[in-house]
């Protein structure tokens, strides 16, 4: 259980992942972005999730830049995701998509690379794609995004690398427990993106009793349940005093009842789209 915001979790190929990171899903790309970016650097994150979708790499790569060199810190110190997006599925064009995100971030590789939506009849290839990456030494860890069980299934069957990690929309609202036993037996690591349901969560009266009981936020219980959970977990804030608070986490423990009230809140319910009815 991670005890401190730089703890990290080790994946099926021995490279460790921290337990905590910062999204940037719809922070456009700008001065806003660059400082969000720099100040969780400064206040101990060392994990940043990006996509080429968000079309912020760039944004995020001369953060990453500045943050490193205003730390102390090296490439080494930080872990860097990003995803190949649907338009750039297929075996080459994934190949191309990373050297592009690769170029915009400013970086020799990242730390983890994703497929981001499991687009029926491309993804394998995209696979094949990730696979050779990875066996270059291109990449220290590659995964997907978005896929249900059904797809982990079908994409394993020809795969020769097992996929690392699966990042979904993950909350109270859509617990994912089928999922998450599935890639728990499949040695899968499983990473919560939308983790608060974008802010719809804040208000709900068990999550408000509880964060009340323990002297937290909604966001930091939610959190919390994550951790506690053995799910990664990314949250986006621009705010500086948000990002300290989501990474406040490490001072308290929620006990076994308040889990199951929590787990007790699923209603499957997403706030993004179902991977099996998305117009790619």
């Amino acid at each position: 259980m991670a005890q401190h915001l730089q703890d990290t979790t080790t994946l099926q190929n021995g490279v460790k992942m921290p337990w905590l990171g910062l999204g940037v899903f719809k922070v456009a790309d700008g001065e806003e972005l660059v400082l969000s970016v720099k100040q969780a650097i400064a206040h101990g994150y060392r994990s940043i999730d990006t996509a080429a979708a968000y079309q912020n790499e760039r944004g995020v790569g001369q953060a990453i830049a500045e943050a490193m060199k205003d730390n102390g810190l090296n490439r080494e110190d930080l872990f860097v995701t990003s995803k190949v997006w649907n338009a750039d599925l297929g075996y080459d064009a994934t190949l191309a998509a990373y050297e592009a995100s690769l170029e915009k971030l400013g970086l020799e590789y990242l730390d983890l690379y994703l497929i981001h939506w499991p687009v029926e009849g491309k993804y394998k290839e995209s696979w094949r794609a990730l696979e050779t990456l990875y066996t270059a030494g291109r990449v220290k860890a590659i995964g997907v995004s978005n896929f249900q069980i059904h797809h982990l299934e079908d994409v394993m069957q020809d795969a020769v690398i097992k996929p690392m990690v699966n990042q979904v929309e993950l909350h109270p609202y859509l617990s994912q427990q089928p999922l998450r036993s599935f890639s728990k037996e499949q040695g899968i690591q499983i990473e919560a993106w939308s983790p608060l349901m974008q802010g719809q969560l804040l208000e709900q009266p068990v999550l408000q009793e509880i964060a009340a009981a323990y002297g937290k936020s909604v966001a930091q219980v939610i959190l919390r349940w994550d951790l506690q959970h053995g799910i990664i977990t990314i949250p986006k804030s621009t705010k500086e005093q948000r990002i300290i608070e989501n990474a406040a986490l490490f001072d308290f423990q929620l006990s076994d009842e308040d889990m199951s009230r929590i787990d007790g809140l699923n209603r499957d319910e997403r706030v993004g789209p179902d991977p099996d009815n998305f117009d790619f």
